[in-house]
């Protein structure tokens, strides 16, 4: 098949809107297995299928997403849909490919937070949060690689994979401005001029207190301050932000308990859509279901607004010597992030076969290779058998 110019498609190849709306929304309910499946899908859908996009448009658009913090694979349905229907593509294809799954998760979350679950939930939901730290270990195993090879000082990115890690197993809310911080000190290291380098530093001076958030009463003003910070600070991947929420949701307001916790990132893994939605959850437990829809309106905003107001220069990012840079020291602290954030998830079990079934969790996932989704199914059956058998269920 002869390549198509690199060029935006011509008017008579543009889908509707109504054809935006159904094949986004298509993604939105078939798109079990994060990042990866959205990205194919989505090449699959624009590139091979309809040549709405060419090859390297589509790269392009993904390396630029991967520039950007918060959920890539959320940013490029956003972008791929304004190339090619402007801003109102953006918000139909946008809200297309997160409401399926955001739908999905709400209703779980009514049913696994419910005031007295039936044991059977309680069994199946401790089963599948007893395997998440493995499944955060796993995500950032099959992110290393292609950083590995960005890299171009391989100590400097050793040391930011660790400094990542420590800051997501100790220090929770200020996890971003570890990361942040890599990222200037990469900037640095590249000979970046002095002028640049202090207005990368001023850019980050805002993010501690960001990244710390306002003390508030755990109301409805906290709960959307929560959720801003997990869209707008989160880079390398839905499980940074886990330990950013575990500690506001969990330590700081006392929405949910640690057990409600692990529930609440591992329906972000089983359900289609981006992991991002695992705010919701957090956001239901809250404050209900006003509560659930204003964590996640709050959490994918800075994905809409990052697109529609500066999509048009997202070919220039893609290029940008800084921005490349400050990844290569930001990408590895975050995916040390993900490692970090199995450690809180692991000391949140109580029960010791949970501590089995983790350790069942990393040999089906790091070993036997099975997929995200059949291992959270088959830690859940453990959990069903031990609510059955009348085992222990943690509170």
């Amino acid at each position: 098949m002869a390549s198509r110019p690199e060029r935006r498609p011509t008017v008579e190849a543009e889908p509707s809107l109504v054809a935006i709306l159904t094949a986004w929304g298509r993604i939105g309910c078939l798109g079990f297995g994060g990042p990866p499946t959205h990205i194919a899908l989505l090449r699959q859908l624009c590139v091979t299928r309809h040549g709405w996009l060419t090859d390297d448009q589509f790269e392009d658009a993904v390396a630029a997403c991967n520039l950007l913090p918060g959920p890539a694979s959320t940013q490029l349905a956003i972008y791929c849909a304004w190339r090619l229907r402007g801003r109102r593509g953006a918000l139909v294809g946008g809200l297309a490919f997160v409401v399926p799954g955001l739908v999905v998760i709400l209703a779980l979350a009514a049913v696994f937070l419910a005031n007295s679950p039936p044991s059977w939930v309680r069994g199946a939901g401790a089963g599948a949060g007893a395997a998440v730290a493995a499944v955060a270990v796993h995500a950032g195993v099959g992110l290393v690689p292609a950083s590995w090879r960005r890299a171009h000082g391989t100590g400097r990115w050793v040391a930011y994979l660790a400094a990542g890690a420590v800051a997501a197993a100790t220090i929770g809310p200020w996890l971003v401005v570890v990361i942040a911080g890599c990222g200037v000190v990469e900037l640095a290291s590249r000979g970046v001029g002095r002028r640049r380098q202090a207005a990368g530093l001023s850019a980050v001076g805002p993010l501690p207190l960001l990244a710390a958030g306002a003390a508030g009463t755990g109301g409805l003003l906290s709960l959307a301050w929560v959720a801003l910070k997990v869209g707008a600070l989160s880079y390398g991947g839905g499980f940074v932000i886990i330990p950013l929420m575990q500690a506001d949701a969990v330590d700081r307001y006392g929405w949910m308990s640690d057990g409600q916790f692990l529930n609440a990132v591992a329906l972000g893994q089983v359900t289609p859509g981006p992991v991002t939605q695992t705010v919701a959850v957090v956001g239901y437990s809250a404050a209900g279901l006003g509560g659930g829809l204003l964590a996640a309106a709050m959490a994918f905003s800075p994905s809409f607004a990052l697109v529609l107001l500066g999509g048009s220069r997202f070919d220039q990012l893609r290029a940008d010597r800084r921005a490349r840079a400050f990844l290569s020291g930001a990408g590895p602290a975050a995916i040390g992030a993900i490692f970090g954030s199995a450690l809180p998830l692991a000391r949140a079990l109580t029960e010791p076969w949970q501590h089995a079934t983790l350790a069942g969790a990393a040999v089906l996932l790091l070993a036997l290779r099975r997929s995200v989704i059949v291992t959270l199914a088959a830690a859940a059956a453990t959990g069903l058998t031990v609510a059955a058998t009348g085992g222990p269920l943690p509170h």
